[in-house]
């Protein structure tokens, strides 16, 4: 799992390989969702048991409001323009969608729509880029902070479909 910000570097420190392992690592999670759920029934999908509250359905539900909020800072951020962003829940926004109820595959390929435009955004975005931020919750964070936060939580929650669905 990938650190928030790797050991030792600083909003201004963000170099070209670490933008080079966030922007992979934001490319993997659907492919890693894709592989992992391919050829698996809609029922195993959709299944929640005792150990696992949560299908793999209700995770990629998770990863898209979550991506949803997250994109959205990211790109306010990466304007230079937002010195302050009032924080969303990820989990209040999943509640404002239909996502838990949409066909799984509906979901993927939603989520792998908004990430190759956040992908995409972001290789365009120039290294100094990466460094721009504001205050979310009285908090300093950047461009950089927030794409590790999703990259981590997309990391945990990739596994948990794998785990889930073995």
């Amino acid at each position: 799992m990938l650190a928030p910000m790797p050991q030792g570097a600083t909003s201004a420190s963000v170099g070209p390989d670490i933008i080079a392992t966030y922007l992979r690592l934001l490319q993997e999670a659907p492919v890693r969702i894709a592989h992992a759920t391919a050829a698996v029934d809609t029922a195993r999908l959709l299944r929640r048991t005792a150990d696992e509250p949560w299908s793999a359905n209700d995770i990629l539900a998770h990863l898209r409001a979550a991506a949803d909020v997250r994109d959205r800072f990211i790109v306010a951020m990466s304007s230079g323009d937002r010195r302050r962003l009032r924080y969303v829940s990820p989990r209040s926004e999943l509640r404002k969608t239909n996502y838990v109820e949409l066909a799984f595959s509906e979901n993927l390929a939603a989520f792998r729509a908004q990430r190759e435009m956040l992908v995409e955004r972001l290789a365009l975005l120039p290294a100094d880029g990466w460094s721009r931020g504001s205050l979310i919750r009285d908090r300093p964070e950047t461009v950089a902070s927030y794409v590790g936060y999703l990259t981590e939580h997309e990391t945990v929650h990739c596994d948990q479909i794998e785990a889930t669905l073995r």
